[in-house]
């Protein structure tokens, strides 16, 4: 899930809540957080001044990094059309 506010400061930031609930080692959350702020620095010179919050969801364990990866570049896209209406 991807959470979007309008930020002041110009430029798109980036915050990450992966709950330990759904995924408990450290090492694969840390590695989804990699995977997130990777996809994140490539679609960065598209987004608006925005605040994006990623959140983890409960079926993320079920789920391979190409899944991931897509399901973030979509969502990315959303964002990006969203703002550019405002």
């Amino acid at each position: 899930m991807v959470l979007t506010a309008a930020n002041s400061i110009g430029h798109p930031r980036l915050g990450l809540a992966i709950a330990k609930k759904h995924l408990k080692l450290a090492t694969q959350r840390n590695q989804l957080k990699r995977l997130i702020r990777t996809s994140f620095q490539q679609h960065y010179t598209t987004l608006s001044a925005i605040d994006i919050v990623v959140l983890s969801r409960t079926d993320i364990q079920q789920r391979d990094k190409q899944q991931i990866w897509y399901a973030l570049a979509k969502h990315w896209r959303y964002v990006e059309k969203q703002w550019q209406k405002v």
